[in-house]
Formats: C-alpha cells, sequence, structure tokens
C-alpha cells in the first residue's frame, strides 16, 4: 500500500511564527511549529515528522504531495552532494537548516519514498488541508495559544509534539533565485540572473537588505532539542556582517513602516543583486515567486527551480543598480526598471513584483545588455 500525504509549511513574516503539517485525511495528520522560524523549516519539518511518524511501517511506499522545490530537490538532489563536502554548498558555505537535513537523512534510509510537486494555493485538496493546518499552527504561535497537533499516524510509537515550545527562533533563510540571472557576472546583461534581481542590494541602500537573522532562545528539553531545526549563524546571522538591521526588523519600528511598497520593493531588488544572497537557496526560494519566469539576455527563458540550480552553483558577480522608475502596475504589481551595473558591464533589466500572502515577490525579470 501507498501512503499519499501532503506535507507543508507556514513561517508568518519568513522569519516569524512558523508552522508545518502533514496530512493523509481528516482522521491522520500532525501539525506544529515554532514561535519564530521559516517558512523553509516548516516544510522540512513536515516531511521529516511524516518519515518518523510512519516509521513503524517502512514497508508502506510513501508518496509526498509538496509544493516546495526547495524541499523536493534537497531531499532528492542537492544533500547527497552536500553530504560529500561536509555539508557545505559548491561555495563553501555551510548549508542551511543542517540539522533539520541531517536528520531526514537519517528517517529516509530504508524508506520507499517519492516525492510529488504540486502547485500550492491551487485546490489542491490535500495540500490546502496540510497548508491550513500548517497556517493554523502558525497563527496560535503568534496570538501565543494552544494549537490542534492532530491525531497522528495510527499506531505511532511517539506522538509527543516535537515543538520547540521555549523560544526559539530560527534563522531566516530564504530561497529565492532569479535566474542565473545568467550569470550575471559574466554577462551583466543576463536579466533576473545576471545580478540576482530582487532583495540583496536593497538591503544594502535602505539599511534593512535581508528578511531573516538568527535569534536563539532558551533550549528546551533533550527530546525536543533533537527535532527543532537548528538556528545556526547565516547570512542572516548574529554576529558581524550578520547583525546588521534587515528589512523586516526595520519595518518593526513605527518610524520605519513608512517605508513605500516601492521601497520596499526596491529594497528586495537590489538584495538579489548580492552574490551571498544569490547563494543562499533558502533566500532566494522566499524572495522568488513559484512561477517565477525569466528571460536572460542570451534568449534564454528560466524556470524558478532552473535558476535555483544555476545560482547555487555560480551566484554571480557584485551588481550594482541605477533606479530607471518603479511603477504601481496595480494594487498588488510592481514593475521596476532599472539599468544594472556590473565589472563586466551594464544591461537594462526590467522586473515585476507581486505581493503574494503579504511578501513581495519576484514574479518576472528580463534584461537586455547595453553596448
Amino acid at each position: 500500500m501507498t501512503i499519499i500525504a501532503a506535507a507543508d509549511g507556514s513561517a508568518l513574516g519568513n522569519p516569524g511564527p512558523a508552522g508545518w503539517a502533514w496530512y493523509v485525511d481528516d482522521s491522520c495528520w500532525r501539525a506544529g511549529g515554532w514561535p519564530h522560524g521559516t517558512n523553509n523549516q516548516g516544510e522540512l519539518m513536515a516531511v521529516l515528522d511524516l518519515f518518523r511518524s510512519t516509521a513503524h511501517v517502512p514497508e508502506e511506499e510513501l508518496l509526498i504531495l509538496c509544493d516546495s522545490q526547495y524541499v523536493i530537490n534537497c531531499i532528492s538532489k542537492w544533500m547527497p552532494g552536500w553530504k560529500r563536502k561536509g555539508w557545505r554548498k559548491a561555495d563553501g558555505k555551510p548549508v542551511l537548516n543542517v540539522d533539520l537535513l541531517k536528520d531526514i537523512d537519517q528517517a529516509i534510509v530504508g524508506r520507499k519514498y517519492k516525492f510529488e510537486w504540486v502547485k500550492g494555493h491551487a485546490g489542491h485538496d490535500l495540500n490546502e488541508a496540510a497548508d491550513e493546518r500548517a497556517r493554523a499552527a502558525a497563527t496560535a504561535y503568534q496570538q501565543g495559544v494552544a494549537h490542534r497537533s492532530g491525531p497522528g499516524f495510527p499506531g505511532a510509537r511517539d506522538q509527543a509534539q516535537p515543538d520547540a515550545r521555549a523560544s526559539e527562533q530560527g534563522s531566516a533563510q530564504a530561497q529565492l533565485q532569479t535566474e542565473p540571472l545568467e550569470q550575471t557576472h559574466r554577462r551583466a546583461a543576463e536579466p533576473v540572473g545576471a545580478g540576482a534581481p530582487a532583495a540583496g542590494a536593497a538591503a544594502a541602500s535602505m539599511g534593512s537588505a535581508n528578511v531573516s537573522r538568527t535569534s536563539v532562545g532558551s533550549v528546551p528539553a533533550k527530546a525536543e532539542r533533537a527535532s527543532r531545526p537548528h538556528f545556526e549563524p547565516t547570512l542572516f546571522g548574529e554576529s558581524g556582517i550578520f547583525g546588521q538591521p534587515d528589512l523586516f526588523s526595520e519595518l518593526e519600528d513605527p518610524s520605519a513602516q513608512e517605508l513605500s511598497a516601492e521601497e520596499t520593493v526596491l529594497a528586495l531588488e537590489r538584495e538579489l543583486l548580492r552574490p551571498d544572497v544569490r547563494a543562499d537557496i533558502g533566500r532566494i526560494g522566499v524572495l522568488l515567486h513559484p512561477d517565477f519566469a525569466e528571460i536572460g539576455s542570451s534568449g534564454r527563458f528560466w524556470t524558478r527551480d532552473a535558476m535555483m540550480m544555476a545560482l547555487e552553483e555560480d551566484p554571480g558577480e557584485p551588481t550594482d543598480l541605477e533606479l530607471l522608475s518603479a511603477d504601481r502596475l496595480s494594487e498588488n504589481t510592481i514593475l521596476l526598471n532599472y539599468r544594472s551595473l556590473a565589472h563586466t558591464g551594464s544591461a537594462l533589466r526590467s522586473s515585476v513584483w507581486v505581493l503574494d500572502r503579504g511578501q513581495w515577490r519576484l514574479r518576472f525579470h528580463q534584461g537586455t545588455l547595453e553596448s
């Protein structure tokens, strides 16, 4: 028999109060969360708990429905290479959410499973059910109330809630990549690719470029510690450059709340132009819309997955931005036109940002090299 389950995560603010859930049917599901975490951590935790909850039936194959290409690629494609490199990425930097990934790596040993990508928020019954429960858990942590953890999987040996109930706070790693932006460092003309168009540089120019930071709270009991995400210092961590204020922390200040949507999007675009952000799959996953597409200066069409994988291997060179215009096309859509400036040359670029569940995300990018 094949167990068919959807797994999903949710973070209110990303990072912020976070939740996770997997769902088979109304009598077989589980949910949990943390006071502070990211959407990717929720997605990974949902998959990890699903494997643990079905560990007593290892002969059953798992079909995991997931709307996160990041999670699917981490487990199905990237994890073996990361392990060989000591859990480091191609650029030598530590892999984010490594504790969760290591736990998943152990949990899948001897298991028969496969992932199937489903489009989120598109009416898929199991995905919607998992999303609803993950969001409910995140909302409960936001409001400081108890949440429904679900009946769990029949016969599972350990149904204890794995949440970090104390004050655990996670780093906000996001995943969002814009086309290798057609290897910006090679040809400044590549669209989103050439300089990871969206979030990085913005932080630099507005004093708040990152959407996530690491803030570790007290450590709960040992049993809980094994299941909660490990929030290590990363690009968005606490020390050194990691301690710089980010876009969302600035917004917590009443005076900073006056930032317009256009200014916010510009900051995110600048962030995407930074190599360190472009190499961070987690952050790129947050900045790029699930339906992101880019037309590179070479004429190549880039999907979100192709862009993320290319940026993981080659994040490009530092790129500056000269804004030409920022136009509000609708309440939830902003068009940026700008000139990217890099060591290899300049390019004219256009980016379409859309407001997706409270988060501005890059939907489309195109660039043309300047002669």
